[in-house]
């Protein structure tokens, strides 16, 4: 099917790969900027209060995923836009109000802002899924998230340092900067059209999912579903740490002019990440793309294993080992978001839709993630940041290939009992 694009599909493809990278990278502008400020001497009940504002997000952003698990999944096509809109203008206003309320009161803003930020894939995926092209544009749309953190937090760090903004008002204006991309993007998402009937026959119908309807899917695959979101909690968790801590990584190692190394050490990643996994839309044969997503999976935390190893033991250096780590931690996250979840529906022929099963892997790995940084900075044990880096590289990387067997062998023996 693939082999056969006209112009009008390539059209298509184009102007939905815009609209979900522009949107999602936009949706980074008003998440991600405060992490590039230090918060310097700022502290509240004794803890780094930068500590504080990305936990208290992370947990704005972690309940966000629960309601998701029924939001999102119940979405309907005529309410997603609106949704949209109403979600970003929610995680703006928050940020004003973090910005005019003084430190330490500005807080809760962290949380309320997080709040809504947590369901936006979930809506911006759902334009896109069921479609005979959806890896690609889900490529597309998660490249975004690789790069975006990177940039956001360039020009917040542009601000503060070139332009004199303050810590507080930073990602308000961030946010600002980004406002005009943000309002293409949702137009451009709104002019998509709808699946066609050659995709609904070669991906499955994609179509809102009440209690029942989420109950059943999950009594039918619970060891699967198991297996993927220990997979997805593990690089949900490693992806936080590398992700809300990069500057501070950076700053322990000497390194300078870290505003452009955020940019630069992430673009290699989305640039190969993209291409492998958007390749997979070739595949026609669902069972085929659907099972080569366990071998990405291992590959991806047998790399993170190998690169970690080499670091430890001086082979590599830093910079190289942030770049290969990125790599081998973003392949199979990625291939979750736009490869695993899609193919899985498609190829069980389920009526259901992504919403559901991302937001009960997010939900989990966000829980996770957030349990890891309170562990990290209320433990009485302290470590250096490179060094708790290496720790959970090896950690991760050891968990996700373990389940990755795990996963492999449960649905080899379900596709067993198909063919029988």
């Amino acid at each position: 099917m693939n082999a056969t694009l006209n112009k009008k599909d390539i059209h298509f493809i184009i102007r939905a790969c815009i609209a979900v990278f522009i949107t999602y990278l936009s949706m980074y502008a008003f998440r991600k900027p405060f992490t590039a400020a230090r918060f310097q001497n700022q502290t509240l009940w004794g803890v780094d209060y930068k500590i504080l504002l990305i936990i208290t997000q992370l947990i704005g952003y972690t309940i966000s995923k629960y309601f998701g698990i029924k939001i999102i999944s119940e979405l309907t096509a005529k309410k997603r836009t609106i949704t949209l809109i109403l979600l970003m203008a929610s995680a703006w206003l928050s940020l004003f109000c973090f910005a005019i309320v003084p430190i330490p009161y500005n807080l809760p803003f962290m949380f309320l802002n997080g709040l809504p930020l947590g369901m936006i894939w979930g809506v911006v995926f759902s334009y896109i899924e069921g479609r005979r092209d959806t890896e690609l544009l889900g490529a597309a749309m998660a490249s975004s998230f690789i790069i975006s953190s990177g940039i956001v937090k360039g020009v917040g760090s542009y601000l503060l340092v070139n332009l004199k903004v303050s810590e507080i008002w930073m990602p308000f204006m961030t946010g600002l900067i980004f406002l005009p991309l943000l309002i293409l993007g949702i137009y451009l998402l709104n002019s998509l059209s709808e699946p066609t009937e050659e995709d609904k026959e070669f991906r499955t119908e994609r179509i809102p999912m009440q209690k029942k309807e989420r109950k059943a899917f999950f009594k039918s695959f619970a060891p699967g579903i198991i297996f993927s979101v220990a997979i997805y909690v593990c690089l949900t968790i490693f992806r936080d740490l590398r992700d809300n801590f990069a500057v501070e990584f950076w700053n322990s190692i000497g390194m300078n002019n870290i505003p452009t190394m955020l940019v630069v050490s992430e673009i290699p990643i989305a640039i190969f990440v993209i291409i492998l996994i958007g390749s997979m839309m070739l595949i026609n044969n669902n069972k085929k793309a659907f099972f080569a997503n366990f071998y990405i999976v291992f590959i991806g935390g047998s790399l993170l294993l190998l690169s970690t190893f080499l670091f430890y033991n001086h082979f590599i250096t830093a910079t190289l080992w942030m770049i290969v780590v990125g790599f081998s931690m973003y392949l199979p996250y990625i291939a979750f978001h736009a490869l695993f979840f899609e193919r899985w529906i498609a190829y069980f022929k389920i009526k259901s839709n992504i919403g559901f099963l991302m937001h009960v892997a997010d939900a989990a790995g966000y829980f996770g993630s957030t349990l890891v940084l309170l562990f990290k900075n209320f433990n009485s044990i302290q470590y250096s940041w490179v060094n708790f880096f290496i720790y959970s590289a090896f950690v991760t990387s050891i968990i996700i290939i373990i389940f990755s067997i795990f996963n492999f062998i449960y649905f080899t023996k379900l596709n067993k009992l198909q063919i029988e």
